[in-house]
């Protein structure tokens, strides 16, 4: 599981992006025009050309473009996940349009369309599973709180206590060691992935910050 960027906007992001390069030879012509909008799934590409504007040979590099671009998107360079790209119209040249430039032409597109719309990242939060003697649960609990950990189940066994918490993964990096040193090393613990959820706003700025 790794962070990912949502495309989650009650708004669609347009786009009309011209690429026209002339350097004396042969040239690069592409145009591409359409929106983004959220969806259920990881990517959906729908073409609604008509009329031969972008011609059909054309159309899965335009598809390619758009999938290239979603591997790193426009907030801190994170993968985008839920997007559908709607290609309704473009442009081509017969001499100077070819594969390579509607690719090309199709991934400045997407970030355009991407630019004008809502995203949040998002990030893998973990199912964790902690037991501990009864004794240490104030200081262990107050550490997974401490790293954005919501306790969804506190159960308490004899002398010792199993806490269930969702945390999200960036926060359990040393969580070992640390849970080692809180309890005497007498805790121990276990995670599987939960799903994901969209950060707090500053840690959002902060990861766009550093990117």
């Amino acid at each position: 599981m790794t962070t990912r960027q949502l495309f989650k906007s009650n708004q669609a992001g347009h786009f009309d992006y011209t690429l026209r390069k002339q350097t004396g030879g042969p040239g690069q012509y592409a145009r591409v025009i359409g929106y983004v909008e959220a969806c259920d799934e990881n990517f959906i590409f729908e073409n609604r050309i008509t009329g031969g504007t972008i011609p059909t040979e054309f159309i899965k590099s335009c598809e390619q473009g758009f999938r290239d671009a979603t591997s790193a998107g426009i907030l801190a360079g994170y993968p985008v996940v839920g997007v559908k790209v709607v290609l309704t119209g473009g442009d081509f040249h017969p001499n100077d349009s070819n594969d390579r430039a509607f690719r090309f032409a199709a991934c400045q597109a997407f970030y355009q369309g991407m630019s004008t719309a809502d995203a949040v990242i998002i990030e893998p939060i973990m199912d964790v599973l902690v037991t501990v003697p009864s004794k240490f649960i104030g200081a262990v609990q107050g550490d997974l709180i401490k790293r954005r950990g919501m306790v969804q189940n506190i159960q308490t066994n004899g002398n010792d206590t199993d806490l269930n918490v969702q945390v999200p993964l960036s926060e359990m990096f040393g969580y070992a060691t640390q849970l080692r040193s809180l309890t005497a090393g007498q805790g121990n613990f276990s995670m599987t992935p939960s799903n994901y959820q969209p950060v707090p706003e500053t840690v959002q700025a902060a990861l766009i910050a550093k990117a």
